[in-house]
């Protein structure tokens, strides 16, 4: 390939890059952890006050519910198995009619169990807004609404960034063999840090590609749905994941205590799919001519339509089959094509193996974006070092993205470390803390995007990076102080997927300790011209701006 073809897909790769960067490293390091999000939902999950009953008397728990509480009807879900942040085995939410599908705040959340007669008891629930909300994080790239315009500015980040891996692809082609293999070590710091940027997003390129294009596809699927309704379901497919609206006219009442008991509901569902396994049930309308109940379960075999797995649609009082077309491994062609999209994003297949290939993929994704802003600060050096007899000061635009990029990616880890850490010592302290989710962590972050901007981005580096260690290191001392003096009003829940949470922050912590400590050494034995080095004042400076030497390259 001609060289000048080279220097412009350079070009067009290196500035897409900048632009995105940042957000791509929310996005990338939040959607890493909301691959585990239902373990995450455990481990800050206070221990559930209401009993749980056996499945054999769901239907009764079932009947008098919805007898003495009416709006339940509409739409309530019975779990079937137990897990810490389920406090019983049938809920329900009540959402204004005008409300976006997205928006949680103003959505009331209500369980149900039986008491020791059998007399259905009911309280307000309020889950934790945490995964809820690392998981909007991701979705719009560090934005604080999940909204339409918000949605539409990931997928400008997202074409960007596919942009980016198609120029940094034909960028490495002439030196793709020698490159891939190369991971030079040695002085050179910054050739080392761009074999290790090359290798990783070689050999995760195709990991990328994928997110890239579904990103697209989530941002604007509302076109791209209303479009495939039109055209090959003939308006009738959009129904399915709406919530089900009443009938309209007179109804003919149908008595939910009819309704075929779930332990059968659950054996028609794996008679009809046998690698199919259910984990709960959704009624909807079932006192109407339209009552339903999804199925919801996975099959580690097949692709699911949602992360949380897919649905076999059932009569409650027939047991006969309404659609399998959101049924994992039955789905029909077109389904399964839109499916794919969801699944090839979300680790909505293979199983426990497959969402830790995506956790790992998705941390080595967020620190290719940071190795890839600070190795352009770096070559502002490196070519003001070439042109110039005597190390020039750095230039104040490397001087600013180094300390924006330091900031941004370090404040997203110590904001929801602090999330996590804070949303269960505020509950434990108070009974609450969900309205103090996004504050704790929008507080971590412009704080630390301040920090940046004042200390310099080597020292800020350095600080940032052992506040990191001290937050992550915070999550199993938190449950480590449950499970020790439980007087504290802590908790520790001790289930594999709570201790999961707690092994993953301690390996957290220790990798950005040694982050620390590499980057201290590089603050006080690197080049004296880098951005890394001790901040000195320059003409023109304000308070706290310099020279600095902020980044390990």
């Amino acid at each position: 390939m001609r060289t000048d073809f080279v220097r412009i897909y350079k070009s067009v790769h290196t500035w897409t890059g900048i632009l995105t960067g940042m957000a791509l490293f929310i996005a990338f390091y939040a959607g890493a952890l909301t691959v585990f999000k239902e373990p995450l939902a455990r481990w800050i999950a206070p221990p559930g006050a209401l009993q749980q009953i056996p499945l054999e008397q769901a239907p009764q728990l079932i009947a008098r519910t919805l007898a003495a509480h009416p709006d339940s009807r509409r739409d309530f879900t019975l779990h079937l198995r137990q897990a810490e942040h389920l406090p019983a085995p049938m809920g329900w939410q009540t959402r204004p009619t005008e409300a976006d599908d997205h928006d949680e705040t103003a959505v009331r959340h209500f369980v149900a169990t039986l008491d020791g007669n059998g007399e259905p008891q009911v309280q307000a629930h309020q889950p934790s807004a945490l995964p809820h909300f690392i998981d909007v994080l991701h979705r719009v790239v560090g934005l604080p609404v999940d909204t339409d315009p918000n949605r539409w500015i990931m997928g400008i980040v997202a074409a960007l960034y596919t942009l980016a891996l198609v120029s940094g692809v034909v960028v490495l082609m002439p030196s793709l063999v020698k490159d891939f293999f190369a991971l030079r070590l040695g002085r050179n710091l910054k050739r080392m840090w761009l074999d290790a940027h090359n290798v990783v997003g070689i050999v995760s390129l195709p990991f990328h590609l994928v997110m890239a294009l579904t990103a697209v596809v989530f941002a604007y699927h509302n076109g791209i749905y209303a479009l495939q309704d039109k055209l090959i379901h003939d308006g009738q497919w959009s129904t399915a994941f709406q919530r089900q609206q009443p009938a309209e006219g007179p109804q003919e009442k149908r008595d939910p205590s009819q309704m075929l008991p779930p332990l059968e509901l659950v054996a028609k569902a794996r008679a009809f799919a046998p690698g199919f396994t259910p984990s709960m049930l959704q009624y909807q309308q079932v006192t109407g001519p339209r009552a339903v109940v999804r199925v919801w379960g996975k099959d580690e075999a097949a692709v699911s339509p949602r992360a949380r797995g897919g649905f076999l649609a059932l009569d409650p009082y027939t047991g006969r089959v309404l659609s399998s077309d959101f049924l994992p491994g039955r789905q029909s062609t077109p389904n399964l094509f839109i499916s794919s999209f969801f699944a090839l994003h979300m680790a909505a297949f293979g199983g426990t193996p497959v969402q830790w290939m995506y956790f790992l993929l998705g941390l080595a994704g967020a620190w290719l974006f940071y190795s890839g802003n600070l190795l352009w600060v770096e070559s502002r050096r490196c070519k003001q070092a070439r042109d110039a007899a005597t190390p020039p000061p750095q230039r104040r635009d490397a001087r600013l993205m180094a300390a924006a990029t330091v900031g941004v990616c370090l404040g997203c880890i110590c904001g929801i470390s602090l999330e996590l850490v804070g949303g269960k010592w505020l509950y434990a302290l108070s009974g609450g803390g969900n309205e103090a989710t996004g504050l704790l962590y929008y507080s971590a972050f412009f704080a630390a995007i301040a920090w940046a901007f004042l200390a310099g981005a080597g020292r800020a580096a350095v600080h940032l990076l052992w506040l990191a260690c001290a937050l992550t290191l915070a999550i199993p001392l938190t449950s480590l102080t449950g499970a020790l003096l439980p007087g504290s009003g802590l908790w520790a829940h001790g289930s594999p997927a709570s201790l999961g949470v707690d092994l993953t922050a301690l390996a957290g912590a220790a990798c950005f300790a040694l982050m620390a400590r590499a980057t201290q050494r590089r603050l006080s034995q690197g080049r004296q011209d880098s951005v890394w080095a001790p901040p000195t004042r320059q003409p023109g400076d304000a308070p706290g701006q310099g020279a600095e030497n902020g980044s390990p390259v």
